[in-house]
């Protein structure tokens, strides 16, 4: 930048790299782009896995769309924000996450077209909006009604495409089985769903507990392995001497003071048992240490306990026991113990896990997952998570779609006759989201083996000619033609379609209304050639991205 004198005036620091007007949104919306292509081969039932290894060579094998975000690391400030769209999408519905990237990655790309043409960002926005609010309206009223059949299907449309080795229809009744147990005033709580893995057997072993699961054995072997009627002491507090906080050394000259000492430790621990024992606690569950001589005496009274529990775990037991968390032992009363028919310690393939069923509150239920390697456990986790998400906004909304690329392929009729009424620059701008609707049909059939043009052709085709029935008409991937999806039992949330399309409409359209990016330089400088690929932030290009 140069005054009237020719001399240069710097505003920025050295180094710092600046884009603007079309090359900045061409940029971003490249990188955006480029997360929505990486993901994109795993949209669909046929879709496929990715390998992600990290650093330290761990190995993650998955399809879900937020878990392979959040495992590469994205660099590019552009492409994180489509990354937070999954995230979004995760914890809003659980499921729909790579549809809401694929989508977002479209509409970017079909509005690069119309700033070649020179149509403004603003007008584009607009357009956007105004198309989304009605996709929204349009898919409202398609939706149908959710009875528990169709309940059923949406549970096992999750679960299709995921690898659980063919046993979807298992699956499926379980998920239902745990959602039906937690639900409470018409909304069910996934957190009161807990899941524990255990390698060994095959998927069909996975089955529900009506109760708390954790990974934990009994600390002393002379324990009792069954307690009924327990009542469960939840401990925050370690069953230990307590250290000293800063560093201490205690010199005893007499032997009969060292007897002492050791007499006074021993009675101060075997103090901490007969305080328990005295608010008639027969089953203890610690998160911290217990202390060799604590085991040895709770042993003796005939006590189940376990020690090194998980925060979440205490949490879940307080919850479902009507217990609470102790921090004081010594102001523990009667009125602090859970409750539970029974507390039994049982084998799970090769390991110890202890059971509390029969619980206070019985909203509370554990899910035993089996499988041959950890890998396949957490896909099958993972797998799982989704369906019990799915299945609760189904109940809770009472309302779902199509599945199958039905519900977009509506949406982008509807929208190309809207775009019509609208008029002016905005047109052209619903008649890109019509278009970027199609991506989802387009992907899913692409991914299937089959030929996408063709796809588009005869859903749309189904969808004209037959009237209201037309608008359930999506992909059978078995056969390749359209087919009516509710019949095919192939249903989603309307939840998930409605959140996927505000989230990538609102991405979109704040990627495409940044005209300038002011980067600090980062890493090693520039090559002399100025490729942003071979050196520095990479704010040019796609490959400082990821």
């Amino acid at each position: 930048m140069y005054g009237s004198g020719n001399q240069p005036i710097i505003v920025l620091k050295e180094g710092t790299e600046r884009s603007k007007d079309k090359e900045a949104q061409f940029n971003n919306i490249a990188a955006a782009k480029a997360v929505a292509d990486a993901i994109r081969s795993t949209l669909g039932p046929k879709g496929m896995d990715k390998m992600l290894v990290d650093t330290i060579g761990d190995v993650v094998i998955t399809n879900d769309g937020v878990t392979i975000l959040k495992e590469i690391e994205v660099q590019h400030p552009a492409a994180k924000m489509v990354v937070e769209i999954a995230k979004t999408q995760d914890d809003e519905c659980g499921d729909g996450t790579t549809s809401a990237v694929v989508l977002a990655g479209e509409l970017l790309k079909q509005s690069e077209s119309l700033i070649d043409s020179n149509v403004h960002a603003t007008v584009i926005t607009n357009g956007y909006k105004l198309a989304s609010a009605k996709a929204i309206e349009v898919l409202k009223e398609i939706a149908v009604k959710a009875d528990d059949k169709i309940v059923k299907k949406v549970a096992i449309t999750a679960l299709t495409g995921k690898s659980v080795g063919g046993e979807g229809d298992y699956l499926a009744e379980l998920v239902i089985k745990a959602a039906k147990s937690v639900i409470d005033n018409g909304k069910v709580n996934v957190d009161d769903i807990k899941m524990e893995k255990k390698v060994g057997g095959v998927i069909k072993d996975t089955y529900m507990v009506e109760g708390i699961v954790i990974d934990k054995e009994r600390v002393h072997s002379r324990m009792p392995r069954k307690v009924e009627n327990a009542k469960i002491a939840l401990l925050a507090v370690p069953l230990e001497i307590k250290k000293t906080e800063v560093e201490a050394q205690i010199s005893i000259h007499d032997p009969a003071s060292m007897a002492a000492f050791l007499a006074e430790e021993e009675a101060t621990l075997k103090g901490m048992v007969d305080k328990l024992k005295s608010v008639g606690a027969n089953v203890v569950l610690c998160q911290k240490g217990v202390d060799d001589l604590v085991q040895h005496y709770m042993a003796k009274q005939g006590m189940f306990g376990c020690r090194r529990l998980k925060e979440t775990d205490l949490e879940s037991l307080a919850k479902a026991t009507g217990g609470a968390i102790i921090g004081n032992l010594a102001e523990m009363t009667a009125k602090d113990l859970g409750k539970a028919k029974l507390v039994e310690e049982t084998t799970v393939g090769s390991e110890e896990m202890t059971f509390i069923t029969g619980c206070t509150n019985p909203k509370a239920v554990s899910i035993i997952l089996r499988g041959g390697t950890e890998h396949v456990m957490d896909e099958v986790e993972r797998a799982l998570n989704d369906a019990i998400r799915v299945v609760g906004l189904a109940m809770e909304d009472d309302r779902v779609v199509a599945g199958g690329g039905a519900p977009e392929i509506e949406v982008a009729l509807r929208l190309s006759e809207y775009a019509s009424t609208v008029g002016g620059r905005e047109q052209l701008a619903i008649e890109a989201f019509a278009k970027a609707m199609e991506i989802i049909p387009w992907t899913i059939s692409e991914n299937a083996g089959i030929d996408s043009i063709d796809t588009i052709i005869k859903l749309k085709s189904a969808h004209e000619k037959k009237g209201k029935d037309g608008r359930y008409y999506g992909l059978d991937l078995d056969t390749g033609e359209a087919a009516d999806m509710l019949k095919k039992n192939v249903v989603e949330p309307l939840r998930v379609k409605t959140q996927a399309i505000t989230s990538a409409t609102e991405v979109a359209n704040m990627i495409l209304r940044i005209d300038d990016v002011i980067a600090s330089r980062r890493g090693p400088p520039m090559n002399p050639m100025g490729d942003p690929n071979m050196g520095g932030p990479g704010f040019g290009g796609i490959g400082g991205m990821m």
